[in-house]
């Protein structure tokens, strides 16, 4: 059992749904961004995914996007992304942190020098979107080795033939991507994401939780009614980007804290 199991077994027992915040590392300055972080439980925050700076993004829209180059630019690494989870786990031991982003930077520091360090700031788990199943012996099966979950992408394409195999070895929760296409891109439908999840439960016994297209606290209600949860991140990270300072963008959280949990 890891933290992210322990957090989806409470949710179930208080009959809640989870809510995920995506923040990126580093943005707008390491300071600000370390702020935030150490924030968001006491905001409500279930899981916290910590964006990983990259300089070639693929699946990021340009509100992401941006945001990765700023903290580039202010001198975010992944060390000091690392430093920002053994910062949250000297006041929290509770909350897990999902390492979101890309496999060069894995690749760069070399894996298991990664997976030893990661595992002793307290990150729980990783998304690493350019990571196919085909490629899990690169990272997928050593991090799970490692005692780190590692969370699969299902989106709008992945069909019944194509299922199975993203499942594999899938652990922790699946992430369903709610539209085709980068983040921010467009607004998530109930409607049609409802059947979507439907269609993944039916094939795993994994949490099921939702993310792009979430912008508001009543969509986060809203679609986290048809699934076990919502992830939100551009809407968070607009903010940032909007210059408004810790407590406003930890204010906007609670809001959609609250609308997740009421559904």
């Amino acid at each position: 059992m890891t933290r992210i199991d322990d957090t989806f077994a409470r949710l179930r027992a208080d009959g809640k749904k989870a809510f995920v915040a995506y923040v990126m590392a580093g943005d707008p300055d390491h300071a600000t961004s370390r702020e935030i972080v150490l924030g968001l439980p006491a905001a409500g925050v279930d899981i916290i995914e910590l964006g990983l700076p990259f300089t070639d993004p693929m699946a990021d829209g340009p509100t992401i996007q941006l945001a990765g180059q700023r903290a580039l630019a202010g001198g975010q690494t992944l060390e000091r992304t690392l430093q920002i989870v053994r910062d949250l786990r000297a006041q929290d031991q509770t909350t897990p942190v999902v390492l979101m982003g890309y496999y060069n930077p894995i690749y760069s520091r070399g894996v298991d020098r990664f997976l030893a360090e990661a595992r002793a700031a307290g990150i729980d788990g990783l998304i690493i979107v350019d990571l196919p199943p085909e490629e899990d012996s690169e990272l997928c099966l050593p991090a799970q080795a490692a005692g780190l979950n590692f969370i699969r992408l299902a989106t709008p394409t992945t069909d019944d033939r194509r299922l199975p195999r993203v499942l594999q070895n899938t652990s922790g929760f699946v992430y369903y991507v709610s539209i085709t296409g980068i983040t921010g891109a467009a607004a998530a439908q109930a409607g049609d994401v409802g059947p979507e999840v439907a269609r993944i439960k039916a094939a795993t016994d994994l949490p099921v939780v939702v993310g792009f297209g979430i912008r508001t606290p009543e969509a986060a209600r809203t679609i986290a009614s048809v699934a076990d949860g919502c992830v939100v991140g551009s809407a968070i990270v607009a903010e940032v980007g909007a210059g408004k300072s810790p407590a406003e963008v930890l204010a906007f959280v609670r809001s959609l804290t609250a609308g997740a949990h009421s559904a």
